[in-house]
């Protein structure tokens, strides 16, 4: 029998108007400061249903320069408000962290790299933990929790 994990936390994201104090506290926690270019990207992720890719996080900033958009995101990286989505293109993609949107899952083209988020019912979800905690037992494996890609072909490219 495999014991139950803790669920997902599948309560509303923070809303947009509490993102930015809580951006501010974790970047504290590491020692930076949630500077003017932080917060352009903080607010270009808030305002998307989706990950975004570099290019168009520079479109969605006012004079951000690509090389501060990567540093920028890398500290936010580690402050743990910003995580990578790796896709099948050139371009990694990128989200406000779990903790600020809910938990959730990708929809990854294959053909041209978009990502959509997708949100599954929690009786799925359930279901999920559960098997992927069986899986991770039989390999010895002590699961924390899972991400969950899904690969095909967008509606767009089809």
């Amino acid at each position: 029998m495999v014991k139950a994990m803790a669920p997902h936390n599948h309560a509303d994201p923070i809303a947009a108007a509490d993102i930015a104090p809580h951006v501010a506290t974790k970047l504290g926690e590491i020692g930076q400061r949630f500077t003017s270019g932080r917060r352009d990207i903080v607010a270009a992720l808030t305002g998307s249903q989706r990950p975004l890719s570099i290019p168009e996080i520079l479109e969605a900033t006012e004079g951000l320069a690509q090389s501060s958009a990567y540093r920028n995101l890398s500290v936010l990286e580690n402050a743990g408000v910003v995580v990578r989505v790796i896709t099948t293109d050139e371009w990694a993609r990128y989200e406000l962290s779990e903790d600020l949107t809910g938990h959730h899952h990708h929809m990854v083209c294959s053909k041209c790299g978009a990502v959509d988020d997708v949100r599954i019912p929690d009786a799925i979800e359930h279901d999920l933990d559960a098997a992927l905690e069986r899986v991770a037992k039989r390999a010895g494996f002590a699961m924390a929790h899972h991400r969950l890609d899904v690969v095909g072909v967008c509606k767009t490219c089809r």
